[in-house]
């Protein structure tokens, strides 16, 4: 069998709980008002059964007797007896003689009874008790069986029709006027629970407004408190630990985002006051390489290293001073952007440099036009096939594909080298994140771990998305950017 649906709601626990409380106090009143009108009715009927006697089946017995006797002496007492009244009387547990008072003809006592009617009658105790038999040519009845004066024995019986049809009619009076009150209570109670718990909805819609905002980064605004209620209640006070655990949270976030933003402008004041010594440190270097005397060989290696690093460090720099303009939320140039064409140039670009893959490109007929800035995103397309070139073998076919979902862009760089290892996956959009044992053998340049990172701010700075699907044979970068609106551009 199927359980019954369980309410989930407090509402609603509360409003089916009080009407199921109440429907079994309405079910207990009214089985202990049945019972007992039952009781009453039936000991009133068997009262009258002790006032009726033993006259009626006495009377069948001499009618018996005398039946051709017209003097009326054989019907007296039928006409003192109430209608419905049964007699019968059994001699050696077989009903000889049987009767039953009409209404429409109080001298006609002839009735039929069944076999199993007489077996019924048979077994019923001589004691003088009152005893419910079932009778099928008569329904119910109780009857009363005392030995009488010539060894035989006389039934009188009384129907209970009367008893059972004003028990039914309080069972049909009863079931209305309390389904009534259940659906009368079950509505205001619904309504007085509603209204009893609309401090805990207030609480519930704040909650809710809260758990929408973004609050991993960024200055956050949290909603106005929830309205307190009689802090006496349960409800009040959960409203006034809601408020104050708001209030914990908004401090908290405030602190938060004023050590990020220190944190920022340390970044992009070191990267900017970084780019000058740095690239005086690889000016120097060259300036020293172009000395026409001779200089002796490990001062040229020592030299050509300090001019590669400082190259490197001052790419780093850069990034670094990228990355905290774009986390500071510097808006970005917003201008038409053919991605075919960048796509194009890109590919181009990174076959220059890596020559020994295979690069394969699928581009749309139509052009795709995005909204954003044209430098930014190439840097982001030329840092993802950078990647590809760098972290896989010679000979590994990259792909770049450019397809439309919608109202978005799809651009992918797929590639068949050995995929992105599983402990790094979840962590390869992170700044800093490095996997040096996947980096081919030969590659130029260490890296700082920022290339994929930058690919993150710079797409998300585009309200785009970038997602990785990597095993061994097939790894995928996938991003998503919405696409230009045609009638505004």
């Amino acid at each position: 069998m199927r359980r019954l649906p369980r309410p989930r709601t407090l509402r609603a626990r509360l409003t089916v709980g009080l009407v199921v409380l109440l429907a079994v106090s309405c079910a207990a009143v009214g089985l202990a008002a049945v019972v007992e009108l039952n009781g009453f009715l039936t000991q009133r009927l068997d009262e009258q059964l002790t006032q009726v006697g033993t006259r009626f089946p006495e009377s069948l017995e001499h009618g018996v007797r005398l039946p051709d006797d017209h003097d009326g002496d054989e019907h007296g007492d039928t006409r003192r007896q109430a209608t419905g009244t049964f007699g019968a009387r059994l001699v050696d547990g077989t009903v000889v003689n049987k009767g039953l008072i009409r209404s429409d003809d109080p001298s006609d006592v002839n009735v039929d009874l069944t076999a199993a009617d007489r077996r019924h009658l048979a077994q019923v105790p001589a004691d003088g008790r009152p005893h419910t038999v079932e009778l099928s040519a008569l329904d119910d009845y109780r009857v009363v069986a005392t030995p009488g004066r010539d060894g035989d024995v006389l039934i009188v019986g009384l129907p209970l029709e009367p008893v059972q049809a004003a028990v039914h009619r309080l069972v049909l009076v009863a079931g209305v006027v309390f389904g009534l009150a259940l659906v009368v209570t079950g509505v205001a109670g619904a309504l007085w629970v509603r209204w009893s718990l609309r401090p805990l909805s207030r609480v519930t819609a704040t909650a809710t407004r809260v758990s929408e905002l973004p609050l991993a980064s960024g200055e956050v605004a949290l909603p106005p408190r929830a309205p307190e209620s009689d802090p006496r209640s349960e409800v009040g006070r959960v409203a006034v630990a809601f408020n104050r655990m708001l209030g914990h949270v908004e401090n908290a976030l405030t602190k938060r985002h004023a050590s990020e933003e220190r944190l920022r402008r340390f970044a992009a004041d070191a990267s900017h006051e970084l780019r000058t010594p740095v690239a005086s440190v690889r000016g120097h270097a060259e300036l020293a390489l172009l000395h026409p005397g001779p200089v002796p060989p490990e001062v040229t290696r020592a030299l050509e290293r300090i001019t590669a690093e400082s190259s490197r460090m001052g790419e780093m720099v850069d990034d670094l001073l990228l990355l905290a303009r774009l986390d500071a939320g510097r808006p970005l140039e917003r201008r038409p952007v053919d991605l075919t064409h960048l796509v194009l140039d890109a590919v181009t670009d990174a076959r220059a440099a890596g020559p020994d893959h295979r690069w394969t490109m699928d581009l749309p007929e139509e052009p795709v036009t995005v909204t954003g800035d044209a430098h930014r995103l190439h840097q982001a397309l030329a840092n993802l096939l950078a990647n590809a070139r760098l972290h896989t073998p010679l000979g590994t076919k990259v792909t770049v594909t450019l397809e439309t979902e919608g109202t978005r862009a799809l651009l992918s760089v797929h590639d068949d080298g050995p995929g992105v290892p599983e402990d790094i996956q979840a962590h390869v959009f992170e700044r800093f994140t490095r996997a040096e044992h996947r980096r081919r053998p030969g590659a130029s340049g260490g890296g700082a771990g920022l290339g994929l990172s930058i690919v993150t701010a710079v797409v998300e700075a585009h309200e785009g998305s970038v997602a990785l699907e990597s095993r061994p044979g097939s790894t995928t970068f996938s991003v998503r950017l919405p696409l230009a609106d045609v009638s505004t551009a």
